[in-house]
């Protein structure tokens, strides 16, 4: 009879046809509803029957125990029925190429025989609970109704970001003026079109206007507008940005490159809803709201007289910041995915989605030209690509076959993702350990050991 408790355990499969081994592994694991496989048959239909999260699978087996063969037919055939399965491959055969070789077909992570129980547990454990933590992130999207979209066109997982869109949905409402701070690439437009799409004003027109594009002497009749006659070559009136945002929204972009003489007559606008056309003789009243974005220090530009101070306390009645792409775990993974989808779509490409090592490459890329980088690299890697798959190479970006030693790379991955992982199960969990534990799927312990293995503060 099965018992009810240990049916609620997470499914751990072992393949391996060594029966000392077995008997071994099965008792090492506690926590864990453990399945043993010793052949490619069983160890299918375990994955059929248990849909295991973690697997660990010895790449000797019969009829090829000497060799690997088989042991890649069945990481093959498994990845194929159980796409998110955490595949530890296990071998003594040629460890290194072997190494290349299961990470190139989709395992999780490799560990050389002969086996430390220890060590292979502390990897096991870590397979579950990342794969709880992508089972929690594709729970929530499906939850949502709109994948991992937030503000409906910004794709995003990561308690960060959320964090910036319910800031945005609060002040939409209200009609103050906006900044949003934020490194180039990390999606401030979209992010003012939010703002205004979220108001009373999306009914209005929704104006952007990037001050660092603009020669400075033309700056002013953009924003402004001009009389007829008022210059050499202004043959007709023209209303400026401030003006076609009438009823609606003005996203002015890059706001710290605006000249002095031109912020003073900017703050007018702030203070009285008014503003003169060059050229012009008499006032129109405008009601428009500013929204505005910059990557610059506009504090160190005020204290150094680059920017007035009193334009700016007009300009910032609301500061949202915006964290970089690698401030957001996960999310570098989940916009390439994407882009990948709407680039194969435009493009009509054959390609499909991302290799393993593109994933782990991606992962572990700073994205210093953050969500931009990002979009033009997987342009980029789409029509590039030789096969249906993006690979690491055709990014640009180094793949674990890369590196010169494939054990080291695999492990500083794995303690990468594990530290970003324990991170956002803290932050969720406001640092209560029991909780966080629990989103990960790990015990209190492990997590204790993790946190101490990478010195991480509770």
């Amino acid at each position: 009879m099965t018992d009810p408790a240990a049916s609620a355990l997470p499914a751990l499969l072992i393949v391996e046809d060594d029966e000392g081994l077995q008997r071994q592994l099965k008792w090492a694991y506690d926590g864990y509803r453990v399945v043993i496989a010793g052949d490619r048959a069983s160890a299918l239909e375990a994955v059929r029957l248990h849909e295991p999260a973690v697997v660990t699978l010895d790449l000797g087996l019969p009829p090829d125990p000497d060799g690997t063969a088989e042991g890649f037919a069945v990481l093959t055939e498994l990845l194929q029925l159980k796409p998110d399965a955490k595949v530890i491959v296990a071998s003594g055969h040629g460890a290194r190429d072997s190494a290349l070789q299961a990470i190139a077909l989709g395992a999780y992570d490799f560990y050389a025989k002969p086996v430390d129980i220890d060590e292979l547990g502390l990897i096991v454990a870590r397979a579950f609970h990342l794969h709880g933590i992508e089972a929690e992130n594709r729970r929530l999207s499906e939850a949502s109704g709109q994948g991992a979209t937030v503000l409906g066109s910004i794709i995003s997982a990561s308690p960060e970001m959320l964090k910036v869109a319910r800031a945005v949905e609060r002040v939409a409402g209200a009609d103050v003026s906006v900044m949003l701070l934020g490194a180039s690439g990390t999606g401030k437009e979209l992010l003012a079109r939010a703002v205004h799409e979220k108001s009373p004003r999306s009914g209005g027109e929704f104006v952007a206007i990037n001050c660092a594009a603009i020669p400075e002497n033309l700056l002013e009749a953009e924003l402004f507008g001009f009389e007829r006659g008022a210059f050499t070559g202004a043959i007709k009136t023209t209303p400026g940005k401030i003006e076609q945002a009438q009823g609606g929204t003005l996203f002015l972009d890059e706001v710290g490159d605006i000249p002095l003489p031109l912020q003073v007559k900017l703050l007018r606008f702030l203070q009285e809803r008014v503003i003169e056309r060059i050229g012009g003789r008499s006032t129109i009243a405008v009601d428009t709201r500013i929204v505005c974005a910059t990557h610059q220090d506009l504090d160190a530009m005020c204290a150094g007289g680059g920017f007035r101070e009193d334009l700016y306390y007009r300009l910032a009645e609301i500061v949202i910041r915006i964290p970089s792409l690698a401030e957001r775990p996960g999310d570098a993974v989940l916009l390439a995915r994407h882009f990948v989808r709407r680039f194969a779509r435009e493009l009509k490409s054959p390609v499909t989605g991302l290799a393993p090592d593109a994933v782990a490459a991606i992962d572990a890329h700073g994205w210093p030209g953050n969500v931009r980088e990002l979009e033009n690299r997987l342009k980029r890697a789409v029509i590039m690509a030789d096969g249906k798959l993006v690979a690491a190479a055709d990014l640009d970006l180094r793949g674990p076959e890369q590196a010169n030693s494939a054990a080291i790379n695999l492990r500083a991955a794995r303690e990468q993702t594990d530290r970003r992982a324990i991170h956002q199960a803290l932050v969720r969990s406001e640092h209560n350990i029991s909780a966080a534990a629990r989103l990960l799927g790990i015990s209190r312990p492990t997590l204790y050991d993790l946190m101490k293995q990478y010195q991480l503060n509770p």
